[in-house]
């Protein structure tokens, strides 16, 4: 198998744009409405807690990954049965977010091409990266990390003239209950499913310092959410924030520099793809990190392509439409990944505490 190896700087670009991935396009929290900023900031609360069991996992077995450390610690049958889950969820989520993406291509750019034509091309590359190894998956993050940020905080000043301040107005207007309901959610998209990162990483004991990693990603790319939510809010208002598939899109549409610079969101779109296109990889590359360990295969970068190929024909067949695709993501997800981001981690944090225990003791 092989080893390979990021900085530190490289793991929280990855994961930042991990974070941002796919939850800038759709938008999140939309249930809380007005309060959406203060759901936003429940859910990385609640993400703070069990990002440090991933954290404490990692920092048991530095440098192994999760597939190496269910067989070490849960044995050969029932390691490699939950190996198998967490591969299926890794290659799910990468088609989840396949989906996203060529809808949203669909929606607003090119309505009449057909589906096949942006999502293989955002396949190939997400192939060519992945058999290219997580150091070029690395630099690339931190590369695009630099032109994210700059354009969305660029994008946010321009919209900052058609801003209604009375649109964040009243506060828990419609009670908690919404606001919890949405940061259950949010914590559940995109944060906890930093859970991949367990699977994608092996850190190096005397370079990598994971709680700095994951906390660092956690700040930044919910800082990152929520000024692009509380933008959309602020310029777009509930009504029409509800009935948008793609708010940030719609809000950055709004934007005219003079008569010159126009059509500003065709810019930003391609952006938000780097975002979609680092997240797809990293879904590629844990779900052939597990197929190695669990056949131990020589390399992961054999079955990138056909795993890839494999992940692009699943996601063309997940949803009937834009609208199941939304139901989906904001009202089934958060249910559906709870065992994967939360109950097993938990199990599997015990199962490790109880395995060095006796080691110690023997």
């Amino acid at each position: 198998m092989i080893r390979e190896t990021v900085s530190d700087k490289q793991a929280i670009s990855m994961m930042t744009m991990f974070i941002i991935g796919s939850s800038v396009v759709l938008g999140v929290g939309s249930e809380a409405k007005q309060d959406i900023w203060l759901a936003i900031i429940i859910g990385i609360l609640f993400a703070s807690i069990i990002i440090f069991v991933y954290v404490k996992i990692h920092s048991m077995f530095p440098e192994k990954n999760l597939f190496e450390i269910l067989n070490t610690i849960l044995g050969k049958y029932i390691g490699k049965f939950i190996s198998l889950l967490y591969i299926w969820y890794s290659f799910h989520l990468g088609a989840l977010v396949f989906h996203n993406f060529f809808q949203f291509i669909k929606v607003v750019s090119f309505p009449e091409t057909p589906e096949f034509v942006p999502l293989v091309f955002m396949g190939i590359v997400c192939i060519w990266v992945v058999k290219e190894g997580i150091e070029v998956l690395g630099r690339m993050s931190f590369f695009f990390t630099i032109i994210l940020t700059i354009i969305i905080i660029l994008v946010i000043s321009l919209n900052s003239t058609v801003m209604n301040i009375n649109n964040i107005c009243p506060m828990l207007y419609n009670g908690i209950k919404p606001v919890l309901s949405s940061a259950f959610g949010i914590f559940s998209f995109p944060f906890a499913e930093t859970v991949i990162f367990l699977g994608t990483f092996n850190f190096d004991k005397s370079k990598n310092n994971p709680f700095k990693i994951y906390y660092i990603s956690l700040l930044f790319g919910g800082t990152i959410i929520l000024l692009v939510s509380l933008r959309n809010i602020l310029v777009l208002g509930c009504s029409l924030l509800e009935s948008l598939y793609f708010p940030a899109y719609t809000a950055v549409e709004l934007i005219e520099i003079g008569e010159f610079i126009q059509r500003i969101e065709v810019a930003v779109s391609v952006v938000f793809l780097y975002a979609g296109f680092i997240k797809i990889s990293v879904c590629l590359f844990c779900t052939c990190k597990g197929i190695e360990n669990l056949f131990n295969l020589d390399s992961y970068k054999v079955i990138a392509a056909p795993v890839g190929l494999l992940m692009m024909t699943f996601s063309c067949n997940l949803y009937e439409s834009i609208m199941e695709m939304q139901e989906w993501a904001f009202m089934v997800y958060k249910y559906y990944a709870f065992p994967f981001q939360v109950i097993l981690p938990l199990i599997i944090l015990i199962a490790a505490k109880i395995k060095l225990k006796k080691q110690n003791s023997s």
